[in-house]
Order: structure tokens, then C-alpha cells, then sequence
């Protein structure tokens, strides 16, 4: 099966349909697992199995404990590895195509609660009107409080066209909102290009999948013949973007990028975790099956003045892109600080139709920054109006995360002030407005139209 060739999934959390940040991988014999087994803790694992069997007071199946202990050692490690049963390993692999069943949102765990990271664009979450930070607290009836992430997520998945009822605690909301969501088949739309006017060009990735980097192609090659003639300056839309396939993320840099340009390289205790990753067909192709899809593009699209535009919802491929860009000075990043989720899962498959996603390694940018815990700080800070002046608490990152991996390389970050910072524009129409969703690649998307302005004041001094 291609998809469990060492391919590369990078993104967060679980999603009600859902993105990770991994590679795909087959179980081998290693030598750690000839490291001697600690016997005086599997005896006391043995002797309380045995009381859960003889004096629990309801019956308990075999398969159930030992699938409920697999789950309490992967959920013990950090927040992103975790037991895959058949259900949820099939999910995963078919959703890196693009399409899968759900509400349509990624989600965390916080305080025994669900903490929603971000809605994905244009389902029935971003539809119902669910917002990053809201806390899940019940499922139609069932309390939330007592469940793992992972039979939460399970409750909201279901047959499409069927109903679930959430009820959230929102921060200034004094009672909790309900919304009655209606499940359905969600097809992401990865790549969504626009000429926002003659000469500038506007290009949203919403997740990076299987054909992102062809997609992306198809469409950076439309947008020049829209234009009728090379571009003034481009405008790469990573907000909101929770990540995905680590192929997909190398090849949008490669499409940028000089050949052969380090775009990422990871760093784990096995020799399958240590990667460097290059913008060479040989790197994201993956076993693609076509040709080079990259290679068509002009050359004025590797010196194209480019702006990319991230938030806090920009996570791991996302900020792998944006750290190669930033990191070879290849763009200006503009926005917010990124979520900050630096690290790699492996997905081990066990051979009985359920894997494992296990955390391997730390991925770093070109210049050696980590950005694990971190995230990448824009070059230009530029908030949102419609979070500007929200409380950081509300702002849910991969600090905040429970159980996080360290940043083992702080010194090397960027600093938080980043560099110029361009405040948000008054609000004149009143509280009501400034909490309005903004609409990105809309005509009144603040941060976009800062990034042309941006592009513009380039071209002048380029001319000049």
C-alpha cells in the first residue's frame, strides 16, 4: 500500500475526521527491543490484570484491557501519539486523500475536556459557527469529562447526514451554546488561487495532501495565464492550516525554492527518524507515479516577491514551509505566531489492521531552529482584527498542550517581537464586528490586504 511507504503526514491533533503530523512506516525488529523487560513492573501489570478480571464488578474482555492499557501508554507520551484501531487507522489514510467523514474540526484534550484547535473551512463545524478555544463539555447526552480523546473523537464521527448535538463553553459566554451539527462527507479543498488584482496573485492552502503540490502547481500556471504575463508579486495563505503530508509541505517549498534547497531536516534516536529533506522531485514525489509536476513552472515564480501569511492556527507542514521560506529568505512571513508543533509521528502498523502513531523525532528549519513548543514568529507581526486584543489564554498553541515536548534548541529561535509590527485597524463598528470571523482571501481581509500593500511598496522600490 503506497501510503505506508515512508511518506510524511505533519499536522495536528485529531480531528472528527483528522490531521497529523507523520510518516508512514513498517514495524521492524530494532535492538531496543532486546532491552532486557522490566520484570518486577509487568508482574504488578499481571497481578492488577488479574484483579480487574476476578473482582471487577461488571465482566471485562481480555481484548478490552489490553487495548485500553495500549491506549494509557501511547496517551501517557505527549499528545500526539495514540493507539489506531481499525476504524480509526482506515480514517486516517483515506483523509490523506482529501475526503473523509465528519464535523470537520481539530481537536485537543484539555482538563479532561475536548479543546477545539481550529474548524476546517467550509464544514459543518466552521458552518454551525464552532471557534477555536471552544471546550466540548457533552456529546447529545454523554459528558465529555471521563472520555479519551479518542472515544470523544469516535462519538463524533458517524454516518453522514446523521445529527450530534454539541454543547461548548465559550470564554465571555455566561452559559454553555449548543450546536446541532449534522455530519457529512468532507472533501478539503487543499489549494484555492485567486488574481486578487492585474499582476498579484492570491493562493490559500487550506491542509496539504496527497496532490497539494500538484495542485499547487496547476494553479500557480492558471494564475499566469489569467495574468497574461509574469506576476507582480504573490500572496501564499498558510492561516489556519493545520498541517498535513510532509511530501506535500516539501514540495510547495520546492516550488519556491532554488533546486536542491534544504527545506527540513528531523532529528530522532533511530536512524529512519533522521531526514533531510530537499527541493528535489526525489523528495517530494514519493513515489507519485507521474512526472515531476514542478517542473513546467516559469522561473519568475523562484523570484517572485512573496509574502506568506500565518496565525496560530498555522501548524507543523505549515510551519515547515514557512521556516524554509523565512529561513532562506525567500519570503516575508506576515501574520502571528505559529501553533508550534515541531514534531514527527511514525505510524507502525501492527498487522491486524490497527497501527500505532508514535511521536519519533523533532523536525527543524534549514537554519537549525526548532520549532517545537515555539512556532515561527513572522517577520512582520500584523494580528487579525477579529482577534486582536484577545486574551492569550484563548489562544490555544502546542505549549498549552499537556504533556508537550520541549524546544531542545531555544537559543537558536527567533525572538518573540519578531520585526516591524503593523497594529490592527480601529474598530468603528463596535464589539459585534471585531469578533465577526474574517473571511480569508475576502475583499475585507486585513492581513491579506497588508500583504499586498506590502508586495506593491516591493515593486516600487524595485522599479526604483
Amino acid at each position: 500500500m503506497r501510503l505506508l511507504e515512508k511518506a510524511g503526514l505533519v499536522g495536528l491533533g485529531l480531528v472528527a475526521g483528522v490531521s497529523v503530523s507523520l510518516h508512514f512506516a513498517a514495524v521492524a525488529d530494532k535492538e531496543t527491543l532486546a532491552t532486557p523487560l522490566p520484570v518486577e513492573e509487568l508482574r504488578a501489570f499481571s497481578e492488577v490484570f488479574g484483579r480487574i478480571k476476578s473482582d471487577y464488578v461488571e465482566p471485562v474482555t481480555d481484548k478490552k484491557l489490553i487495548t485500553e492499557a495500549i491506549n494509557g501508554m501511547l496517551n501517557g507520551l505527549d499528545p500526539h501519539s495514540a493507539y489506531l484501531d481499525a476504524e480509526s487507522f482506515k480514517e486516517l489514510q483515506v483523509g490523506t486523500q482529501g475526503e473523509f467523514g465528519g464535523l470537520g474540526i481539530e481537536v485537543g484534550m484539555e482538563d479532561g475536556l475536548v479543546k477545539v484547535i481550529s474548524p476546517i473551512e467550509d464544514t459543518p463545524a466552521y458552518l454551525a459557527g464552532i471557534k477555536s478555544g471552544d471546550l466540548v463539555i457533552k456529546l447529545d447526552d454523554t459528558l465529555v469529562k471521563g472520555l479519551t480523546l479518542n472515544d470523544a473523537v469516535k462519538r463524533m464521527r458517524g454516518k453522514p447526514g446523521s445529527k450530534i448535538v454539541l454543547t461548548v463553553i465559550r470564554k465571555d459566554e455566561p452559559k454553555p451554546l449548543t450546536f446541532t451539527l449534522v455530519r457529512a462527507i468532507i472533501k478539503v479543498q487543499s489549494v484555492k488561487p485567486k488574481l486578487v488584482e492585474p499582476g498579484y496573485a492570491f493562493v490559500r492552502i487550506t491542509q496539504f495532501q496527497e496532490h497539494t503540490g500538484e495542485n499547487l502547481a496547476t494553479a500557480l500556471e492558471n494564475l499566469i495565464k489569467q495574468n497574461q504575463e509574469p506576476l507582480k508579486g504573490l500572496i501564499l495563505d498558510l492561516r489556519n492550516d493545520p498541517g498535513g503530508l510532509l511530501a506535500g509541505a516539501v514540495a510547495v517549498s520546492a516550488a519556491f525554492l532554488a533546486k536542491d534547497a534544504l527545506v527540513v531536516y528531523t532529528e530522532g534516536r533511530t536512524e529512519d527518524a533522521k531526514m533531510r529533506l530537499l527541493a528535489s522531485p526525489d523528495n517530494y514525489m514519493r513515489g507519485h507515479g507521474k512526472g515531476d509536476y514542478l517542473k513546467n513552472l516559469p522561473d519568475s515564480i523562484k523570484s517572485v516577491p512573496l509574502v506568506v501569511l500565518v496565525n496560530g492556527g498555522s501548524a507543523s507542514a505549515s510551519e515547515i514551509v514557512a521556516g524554509a521560506l523565512q529561513d532562506h529568505k525567500r519570503a516575508v512571513i506576515m501574520g502571528t505566531q505559529t501553533f508550534g508543533k515541531g514534531s514527527v509521528q511514525t505510524v507502525l502498523p501492527l498487522g491486524n489492521n490497527t497501527a500505532i502513531k508514535l511521536t519519533t523525532a523533532r523536525y527543524y528549519t534549514p537554519g537549525g531552529r526548532s520549532i517545537q513548543a515555539k512556532g515561527i514568529v513572522p517577520d512582520i507581526l500584523v494580528e487579525d482584527p477579529a482577534t486582536a486584543g484577545q486574551d492569550s489564554s484563548f489562544r490555544l498553541r502546542e505549549a498549552d498542550l499537556n504533556k508537550h515536548l520541549t524546544n531542545d534548541k531555544p537559543q537558536n529561535e527567533k525572538p518573540d517581537t519578531g520585526g516591524k509590527t503593523v497594529p490592527p485597524p480601529p474598530n468603528t463598528k463596535g464589539d459585534a464586528a471585531k469578533s465577526a470571523p474574517t473571511e480569508f482571501g475576502a475583499k475585507n481581509d486585513y492581513q491579506l490586504n497588508q500583504a499586498l500593500n506590502l508586495l506593491k511598496g516591493m515593486q516600487i522600490l524595485h522599479g526604483k
